[in-house]
């Protein structure tokens, strides 16, 4: 891949602001899945990345409408029912960060009969939808959607929906990605296994069980929010994304570590 291609993806990457995590969130749950790759792993993937992969952390966000990708546009969130549990509902039918998981999980056990750019696109789809996927505002509780307008005193956020896509931000400011995976990856190998294993359908009912509690510091349709929304989110936050960077190192190593 070209280095000015790669300058040229860095540079839109600046500009995003409305992505699951941010940039940074989204380079944080790479930077903790990196700190767990195999040497065989990192090899491997350094045949079709000639730079860290976590400089592709939003590129789904970034060309989301690019006409030979825009019918990934609606991919990056998911519902779940009452219980938890993943549902593919009609209001998504254009496909979700579920459906787009397992296309990359497909074409990635084969990715050694894949040609290189589309190892690389499965690849740039793996590790941005196993972040959307833990990011709390992304899975589709039945009810309200959670766009709505609101305020948080001291922040600047225009929905909902917003604040957490930005939260990792707010919650360290001044961070890098590593610095933060180094921060928050604080699991020995049996709990690193425990949290890794189970299936993709696993990991949605997970993430809503968790991912409920902003809800309960914030009913939907809140417009002021409560002022210490942003301290008291640091817990869910803050093990969504390590959880997804394990689950991701999980993945890589899969297909790549062979």
């Amino acid at each position: 891949m070209k280095r000015t291609i790669i300058i040229t993806v860095l540079c839109l990457c600046a500009s995003i602001s409305a992505a699951a995590w941010g940039r940074l969130g989204h380079k944080a749950v790479i930077a903790v899945a990196q700190r767990h790759l195999t040497s065989k792993t990192e090899e491997n993937i350094a045949k079709y990345f000639d730079y860290n992969i976590q400089e592709d952390a939003v590129w789904m966000d970034v060309h989301r409408k690019d006409s030979a990708i825009a019918y990934t546009t609606a991919w990056h969130v998911y519902n779940v029912d009452e219980n938890h549990n993943y549902d593919p509902n009609p209001r998504l039918h254009k496909g979700d960060a579920i459906h787009a998981l397992q296309i990359a999980d497909y074409n990635l056990r084969h990715y050694k009969e894949l040609s290189d750019s589309a190892v690389v696109m499965n690849v740039r789809m793996l590790i941005h939808f196993v972040g959307d996927m833990h990011c709390p505002v992304h899975s589709y509780f039945p009810g309200p959607r959670n766009f709505w307008k609101c305020n948080l005193e001291g922040y600047k956020t225009s929905t909902f929906h917003a604040l957490y896509d930005k939260i990792p931000e707010y919650l360290w400011p001044g961070k890098s990605s590593d610095e933060i995976a180094a921060e928050i990856d604080n699991c020995g190998a049996c709990k690193r296994h425990r949290i890794a294993r189970g299936t993709l359908y696993e990991w949605v009912r997970d993430c809503a069980d968790r991912s409920e509690y902003i809800y309960q510091i914030n009913p939907p349709l809140t417009k002021n929010l409560d002022p210490d929304t942003i301290e008291k989110s640091r817990e869910v936050v803050t093990l969504q994304l390590r959880d997804a960077g394990y689950r991701l190192a999980r993945l890589l190593n899969f297909y790549f570590g062979k």
